[in-house]
């Protein structure tokens, strides 16, 4: 099986660390950097900075996301717009969780913060160093025949957590088939601008390991209903 979405993820305490040596050494990749610049105009994405990390703790919301109820989840990036169909007859709880999130403010300005290639993109975290939440978690375990294919979106969770489990962090499917079993709970799936997702997932390269080339903010993330 392919590389897992987890919430915790090593890597990015590393690169925090090498990010930290490159600020000391003049040679940091933040906004204005001439490099990055040029990364994103070639990219077709803004020149944007990484967010800050922040500490946040909600409380888990009440359900008021009707079983069945179309809605859709508009996320403006730095690198485009798409747009999520959530799956509120399979998933009334995590979609109800993910509507409650975007409505709270709580995604605007965090990040996609994990690539990994031909797989997914993940984002979503306030630590930003994999680690964060929203000071919640819910469990609706998907259903036995899911399959995680080409814009689907799921969130993430670790290993040891119960099928289903899900915080903040949440990913989206660049591969045909990602080969996960039915343990990670659904969001809905990319209904419109699917070549942004494929944008950001390009954002890649050996020396960044699984963190993008450029900052990718999740500028703002609003529910439509429809």
């Amino acid at each position: 099986m392919e590389e897992a979405p987890q919430r915790t993820t090593a890597f990015r305490v590393a690169l925090s660390l090498m990010a930290i040596v490159a600020l000391v050494l003049g040679t940091g990749c933040g906004s204005g950097d001439n490099g990055s610049s040029k990364v994103a105009e070639e990219a077709g994405c803004e020149d944007v900075s990484a967010p800050e990390p922040k500490d946040v703790t909600l409380p888990e919301p009440k359900q008021t996301v009707k079983p069945g109820e179309k809605l859709t989840a508009v996320v403006k990036t730095s690198c485009g717009t798409f747009e999520i169909a959530l799956d509120t007859k399979t998933a009334p709880k995590t979609t109800n969780s993910f509507a409650y999130l975007a409505r709270e403010g709580f995604y605007d300005g965090l990040d996609f913060n994990k690539i990994v290639p031909g797989l997914l993109v993940q984002g979503g975290d306030p630590a930003g160093d994999g680690t964060g939440n929203a000071g919640y978690t819910i469990t609706e375990p998907p259903p036995a025949d899911t399959k995680y294919t080409k814009g689907v979106v799921a969130m993430a969770r670790e290993f040891e957590e119960p099928s289903g489990q899900s915080g903040s962090q949440f990913f989206v499917v660049t591969s045909l088939e990602a080969g996960y079993p039915p343990e990670y709970a659904l969001v809905g799936e990319v209904s419109k601008n699917y070549p942004v997702v494929k944008r950001i997932s390009e954002l890649i390269s050996p020396k960044t390991g699984e963190e993008p080339k450029i900052p990718v903010l999740i500028e703002e993330v609003t529910i439509e209903k429809g």
